[in-house]
């Protein structure tokens, strides 16, 4: 669950690391508060969202078990034994 989780937080930091190496390379200053305005700040976190909801999209159409497959939980049988949930 850790890897999706932190997959999403990196995504949602690209554009402002991107936008970070833009100020050093232009040598702007990193920490000047003048560089981050809020207008700024705001189109990057729209960008970030951005990025998120179509990982979230790619992600719901391109993994999990194949289409007609169905999941069957994990159970106890009649004999008392366990029985490891599948896909079957």
């Amino acid at each position: 669950m850790i890897r999706p989780v932190l997959t999403e937080v990196a995504l949602f930091l690209v554009p402002f690391v991107l936008y970070a190496v833009f100020l050093v390379a232009t040598r702007r200053g990193l920490l000047h508060p003048d560089n981050w305005p809020w207008a700024r700040l705001a189109w990057l976190t729209i960008a970030a969202l951005i990025l998120m909801l179509s990982s979230f999209i790619y992600l719901a159409n391109h993994s999990g078990a194949p289409v007609g497959r169905e999941y069957v939980p994990a159970h106890v049988d009649e004999s008392g034994q366990f029985v490891p949930g599948r896909i079957r």
